[in-house]
């Protein structure tokens, strides 16, 4: 009876198992290609499939070049993801170009559905991770060379080079979605209260007035 027993739970916990692994699979494809509508009013968890599509639906040249990158922190993310190629709905992959000015940083973040990739197309970077257990994991890589963000941790690179650098960095997912930690506490809208902030950073008031003024976007 014992035996029978054992083998019975053994047999549940391996279906369970089964079960919520499927579960948390994306689904599979059911057709060839789902070119996403982005005008469409319709909200799903993705894009709906418009009727008609093109070969222009699948191309994009917007990483062929560098952008601009005299802003607050000096590096610019150029996407290429469902966005902007609209043919990449439901195929779960997308890119990205970073260009870093001397000094740059692309500043702590995270990707809160996608696993990221980078290849280092000019420069050199000082590249890092955070765990949870808030253990830094970090390294300097140089032209050719790769470095990856694991899903949903906070992850920075900075040039600290005197030349521009820029990677292309891959995603698993076709909207990777962002979160720039500084702008999301200090340039959020509505604000986050004040007190939050200084208990958070043990810092005074017009220290964060200052920050906050500083992040705000552009008018």
């Amino acid at each position: 009876m014992a035996a029978a027993a054992a083998g019975a739970l053994t047999l549940f916990v391996v279906t369970v198992a089964v079960i919520l692994n499927t579960a948390a699979a994306d689904p599979e494809m059911l057709q060839d290609v789902c070119v996403a509508d982005l005008t469409s009013p319709i909200k799903v968890n993705g894009f709906p499939c418009k009727a008609n599509f093109s070969e222009m639906d699948f191309f994009s040249d917007k990483l062929a070049k560098p952008a601009a990158t005299n802003n607050t922190f000096g590096s610019t993310v150029t996407a290429a993801n469902v966005q902007t190629i609209p043919g990449l709905n439901t195929l779960g992959v997308s890119l990205a170009r970073i260009d870093y000015a001397p000094g740059g940083i692309n500043p702590p973040h995270t990707h809160p559905r996608a696993t990221e990739i980078v290849f280092v197309l000019e420069g050199q970077l000082d590249v890092g991770f955070f765990t949870t257990a808030n253990v830094l994991v970090s390294k300097s890589i140089k032209k050719g060379e790769n470095f990856v963000f694991p899903r949903g941790l906070v992850h920075f690179q900075k040039n600290n080079g005197n030349v521009p650098a820029s990677v292309i960095a891959g995603f698993n997912s076709q909207l990777q979605g962002t979160q720039n930690i500084a702008l999301t506490l200090f340039a959020s809208t509505p604000p986050v209260a004040d007190n939050v902030l200084t208990k958070t950073f043990q810092i005074g008031t017009k220290e964060v007035e200052k920050i906050k003024s500083r992040l705000a976007p552009k008018k």
